[in-house]
């Protein structure tokens, strides 16, 4: 019975998995898959830090504008893995939109759902 129950969970999870948006994936996901960057690890450490979107938007755009191990929030040992980041050729009301689409994506209370 449990394994049932697991197995019903499991696909309703990947059936209701979202597909990424173009602005996403071309803006954010790419190099993220590329470098093999934990798109939910970052996120959650913005949402862990910041709790709202408004402030992890905020921090974010300041990073992505200037991206100095200095103005991120990631331990240090996470750049020993991974590639600094370059600076984006983006203009603001892009740069916005992609991380507000970013944060949407990977919302958890999006993917919470109420079991009767």
């Amino acid at each position: 019975m449990v394994k049932k129950i697991f197995i019903t969970l499991l696909l309703s999870t990947i059936a209701q998995t979202k597909e990424p948006s173009p602005l996403l994936k071309q803006n954010c996901l790419k190099c993220h898959t590329e470098q093999k960057i934990p798109s939910e690890l970052v996120y959650r450490r913005y949402l862990m830090k910041f709790s709202t979107k408004e402030r992890m938007q905020k921090s974010l755009l300041s990073y992505l504008k200037n991206p100095k191990k200095e103005n991120s929030i990631m331990p240090q040992q996470f750049f020993l893995k991974f590639p600094k980041k370059e600076a984006l050729d983006l203009n603001n009301t892009i740069l916005e939109e992609s991380i507000s689409v970013y944060l949407d994506y990977f919302d958890v209370k999006g993917k919470l759902e109420l079991q009767n």
